[in-house]
């Protein structure tokens, strides 16, 4: 509905408010008068309407005055298609490069994931007046700069869709260290977009991994203690959501499918096998380095390798990483000197993660780590 009336008014501030009143307008006569036999264009239609005659009223909004003499809307001319269609030229919206990356995020929250500013606040962790004021310039710059509402051109489509999926997978990330609820509304926004998009196999291969992962975010803590992969009570993992996480993995694959999250979604997928194949999840992670050059994909090689058995060459990969205070890469370099009976290095390595560790149970596993040497 939001996306519906910010591609007809141009603005995302009067969409909302024209919504709210639809809502609220809703509220009253449904009661008397019963719910319609299309609620989401009664809504649509009302809010329009409504967003017209304040514009008709107010008249010193110059640059909406394209919409004077727009008659008012009727059921007929709004149905579920149109509605479809313009929730994907909304992600465009919020996903366009010209926005910075918080930015983005954070339109996308608000204007398709439906989370109240305080709640995006407190996801991220900062002020509601800091978010509210990002988003304010958020939707500033969407007028000033004239970034359309629409879906990019083909020739654009491939960069753009790789911002819109990076900014969905970010929101994930977020929950995935612990906030659960911003996890989920990930997966819905990935729903979303393998349903508006879904020939493309990154769509599928990135829901594919968030759900992989998340069907086991009840096994990943005891308590508030983290438990790694392999000590993890599978009986806690969520069949249903593993299946339909494979499932899609398997629509990414019928695609050909083999960029960044397919791969990523194929090591999820291999990783929660009754016996984990790591020289082919090291092989895979081997593919992905060579698409993304990251040094944190060589470092999840790293383990890979050295849960292969080889745990002298994973040390060699992750001694040639340049990743500084990254937490995982001194985590990593302990557990594999440990495994080499090298022991005061790793104390080092691990003591220089638990500097760097910002989650109290990431901290607490490293202490465990430390005491056990």
């Amino acid at each position: 509905m939001l996306a519906s009336l910010i591609g007809f008014l141009g603005d995302f501030d009067l969409a909302e408010e024209a919504a709210q009143e639809a809502f609220a307008v809703a509220a009253e006569r449904w009661r008397h008068d019963g719910i319609p036999a299309n609620p989401g264009a009664w809504l649509v239609v009302t809010a329009r309407n409504r967003a017209i005659d304040r514009i008709r009223r107010e008249r010193t909004l110059a640059e909406k005055t394209r919409l004077l003499e727009v008659p008012q809307a009727t059921m007929d001319e709004i149905d579920d298609t149109t509605i479809e269609d313009e929730r994907l030229e909304l992600i465009f919206t919020c996903c366009h490069p010209a926005l910075a990356l918080e930015a983005q995020v954070a339109l996308t929250l608000r204007a398709l994931g439906g989370l109240t500013t305080e709640e995006i606040a407190h996801a991220f962790i900062v002020s509601e007046e800091t978010m509210k004021r990002r988003l304010s310039r958020a939707k500033a710059k969407i007028k000033q700069a004239g970034i359309p509402f629409a879906v990019p051109a083909e020739h654009l489509l491939p960069d753009r869709l790789e911002a819109v999926l990076a900014v969905v997978y970010l929101i994930y990330n977020e929950g995935y260290s612990g906030r659960v609820d911003l996890a989920a509304e990930a997966i819905r926004l990935g729903r979303l977009l393998a349903v508006l998009m879904p020939d493309e196999p990154e769509v599928h291969g990135l829901l594919a991994l968030m759900m992989i992962h998340h069907a086991r975010r009840e096994a990943r803590f005891a308590g508030d203690e983290l438990v790694l992969l392999k000590e993890q009570d599978r009986s806690l993992w969520d069949a249903a959501e593993l299946a339909a996480g494979r499932g899609a993995l398997e629509r990414a694959i019928a695609l050909r499918g083999r960029g960044p999250y397919v791969l990523q979604a194929a090591i999820a997928s291999l990783q929660t096998g009754e016996q984990i194949d790591w020289s082919e999840i090291a092989a895979l992670y081997e593919q992905l380095a060579e698409i993304t050059h990251s040094p944190v994909v060589e470092l999840n090689r790293a383990v890979a390798v050295a849960q292969a058995g080889s745990v002298g060459p994973a040390l060699e990969i992750v001694n040639r990483l340049e990743l500084g205070d990254y937490q995982y890469l001194h985590s990593t370099r302990g557990e594999l000197l440990r495994r080499l009976g090298r022991t005061d290095e790793a104390r080092e390595a691990f003591e220089r993660a638990l500097e760097l560790a910002r989650s109290e149970r990431e901290r607490r596993f490293l202490e465990r780590r430390i005491a056990e040497l």
